[in-house]
């Protein structure tokens, strides 16, 4: 019968080989089981809350933004001074008030660092909010209302510097 020999002159036998095979999974399975388990309480994998919901009203989000589409607004928006200011205008270039506008800046990668920001009308048509995100890329997403109806959204990417 032959004998497997280590270094040591100790005999390699089933049992040792069996305890390393073990440790050797052990050690993946732990650090796989550490490296999921990090993932997911970092990052749920979402990145729209009640997504189902939101797909159920998809048809009413295509009628808003065709009556949007129609309403000819401009918006101009500007990020300076640490603060985010829009002038809404109509379709005859007049200023927009009594507006409820709010805007969230979204993380293109991370949902925990979303801000949201609500704006105040510092003028006919002129809508200011601060404070500003942290320097970085953002999704400015932008809602304004009237009595509670919906009447302007849109998205943006902006740079914060």
């Amino acid at each position: 019968m032959t004998h497997i020999t280590t270094d040591e002159g100790a005999p390699l036998t089933g049992a040792k080989v069996l305890a390393m095979l073990i440790a050797f999974f052990g050690v993946m399975f732990a650090v796989n089981g550490f490296m999921t388990f990090e993932a997911i309480s970092t990052f749920r994998g979402e990145v729209t809350d009640h997504a189902y919901e939101k797909g159920l009203a998809y048809n009413k989000q295509i009628a808003a933004a065709e009556a949007q589409t129609e309403r000819h607004w401009k918006v101009d928006l500007t990020l300076a001074s640490g603060a985010v200011s829009a002038a809404f205008r109509g379709v005859d270039g007049a200023l927009l008030t009594g507006l409820d506008v709010t805007a969230r800046f979204t993380a293109p990668a991370d949902s925990k660092r979303d801000q949201r920001v609500t704006f105040v009308e510092t003028g006919p048509g002129f809508y200011v909010a601060s404070p500003l995100p942290a320097h970085g890329a953002w999704d400015l997403e932008m809602t304004a209302k009237r009595e509670g109806e919906t009447l302007f959204q849109s998205k943006n990417r902006v740079a914060i510097r």
